[in-house]
This record gives C-alpha cells, structure tokens and sequence, in this order.
C-alpha cells in the first residue's frame, strides 16, 4: 500500500469524505494510467467499463451538440455511462499530458455500496455541472 497514492487520492474532491479505511480501499482498486496530448480516453457510444479521475492534466469533453467542457485536477468522467449502464455519450480527449487513475465499473459499483458518501460527492459535482442548483 502506498501512502503517497493514499495522499494523492485523499486530495480528490470526490474522495475527500473517505476515511482512512476507504482511502485505502480505493488504493486497491484505483489503477493509474498517464496519457499523452491528443489521446483519446472515452469514445462516444463505446461501452462504459470504468471512470476515471485526473490528477493532473485537462481533458476536453466533446458533447454533440453542446460546447465542449474543460475538466482538470480533482474532476471525473465516464461516470454516467459506468452507473446507467449505457454507452458513453461524449468524446473525451486529452488537451495536454494527464494523469490519474481508473476505476473498474465493477470495482465502482462495489466501492458505492462500501461508502456511500462518494456516491452523494458525485451526486453533487454532476448536479453542478448540468447545472442544476
């Protein structure tokens, strides 16, 4: 177990309520990836199998029809597709070098149930960025 992964998670928005026993659940199942400018992470309509989380790094969210979303550090995508269990709905590409980690749709699905705070945190942060208020 790595305590400077645990920090790193701990700084995440997202994962801020957990404890440290949560933390250190979400280190188990939290598998870090670093993409390069120009990468393609979500593809829309393939098949959501996880979400990720960026630690550093901006991804442009291509949306049809819409304007395009800038996410950053602390922010996560791919998380409708993962909880509805539909295909993903927008393209998502990295605007410059990225890092963070990814979470399994199962590995997800589990930790909710574990700790239903993050389920409230994501609740929240996607009420603010559809807009609602």
């Amino acid at each position: 177990m790595s305590s400077d992964r645990i920090a790193r998670l701990s700084q995440v928005p997202l994962f801020s309520e957990l404890d440290q026993a949560g933390l250190e659940r979400l280190e188990t199942i939290a598998n870090e990836f670093e993409v390069s400018p120009g990468h393609v992470l979500m593809e829309r309509g393939q098949s959501g199998l996880g979400m990720f989380i960026l630690e550093s790094g901006r991804v442009r969210v291509d949306v049809p029809g819409g304007d395009p979303v800038m996410l950053g550090p602390g922010d996560f995508v791919g998380e409708l597709s993962v909880l509805a269990e539909t295909p993903r709905t927008a393209r998502v590409v990295a605007e410059e070098e990225v890092r963070g980690v990814a979470i399994r749709r199962q590995d997800l699905t589990a930790l909710l149930m574990e700790q239903p705070t993050i389920a409230l945190a994501m609740l929240r942060s996607l009420a603010s960025r559809y807009g609602a208020h």
